[in-house]
């Protein structure tokens, strides 16, 4: 999802864009061998740093992965430089039929891991992720869905989805979060209402906010946009 600016970036910073463990191409280990949730990717990320003897880093990310930037400044200080943190899961948010439906007992998982198919992911991110209008690229969905696709992959989003539904631990931890940070909104966003930027905008003790005309995933739907204000900030320029 952030092909649109990486290379951008790349012009200014070395940029290392990891997949989180159980996603993309990285390693599926069992919920049995690996605790999946945020504080869990939050020291995968810090072992990640380590591994690559890289020290402090500026730290950028989406959703789920805005949590894990968060409380990997918070519980690590020493590692991130600046932070971005783009329509982040922070706050509990009311939670409509499709996104419940996962997780009532029994059938829940049966649907999420078997029956959860391409038309059902395209319609997820058509009417819930993009802002209404704004042209998608549907090959990129479908390689999402692709790599979503396999049982393991299925497993641990699975074990995601019910581990980030509790985000006390982390709203309690972001006092701690000393790290200039950015908070990037999209003010349409469906899945995590615009609210929660300007709460925790004031909630960090050294955030700027900016709402930009999108839905949950501004990089991809305003790149130029979103790369302008990203720049400026990792610069120092704002």
């Amino acid at each position: 999802e952030w092909d649109d600016v990486f290379d951008a970036l790349s012009e200014s910073f070395h940029v290392i864009a990891p997949d989180l463990p159980g996603f993309g191409d990285s390693e599926k280990p069992s919920p049995a061998r690996y605790a999946y949730g945020i504080e869990s990717f939050a020291e995968s990320m810090a072992d990640l740093l380590a591994a690559f003897e890289v020290g402090r880093v500026h730290v950028m990310g989406h959703s789920l992965g805005g949590a894990v930037g968060l409380t990997l400044a918070a519980q690590h200080p020493e590692l991130v430089n600046r932070l971005v943190v783009v329509d982040s899961l922070a706050y509990a948010s009311p939670l409509g039929f499709k996104a419940k439906l996962p997780l009532y007992p029994v059938i829940g998982p049966f649907l999420f891991k078997q029956l959860y198919g391409r038309s059902l992911f395209r319609a997820y991110y058509r009417d819930d992720v993009f802002q209404k209008g704004i042209p998608f690229d549907l090959a990129r969905v479908d390689e999402f869905y692709d790599k979503f696709n396999t049982p393991a992959s299925r497993e641990s989003a699975y074990a995601t989805l019910r581990a980030a539904l509790d985000t006390r631990a982390l709203v309690a931890r972001l006092g701690r979060v000393r790290a200039p940070t950015l908070v990037v909104w999209g003010r349409d966003d469906k899945l995590f209402p615009v609210a929660h930027a300007s709460r925790l905008a004031k909630e960090l003790s050294n955030a700027r906010l900016e709402i930009m005309d999108a839905g949950h995933s501004p990089a991809e739907e305003q790149p130029a946009q979103f790369l302008k204000v990203v720049r400026q900030f990792l610069e120092g320029r704002r």
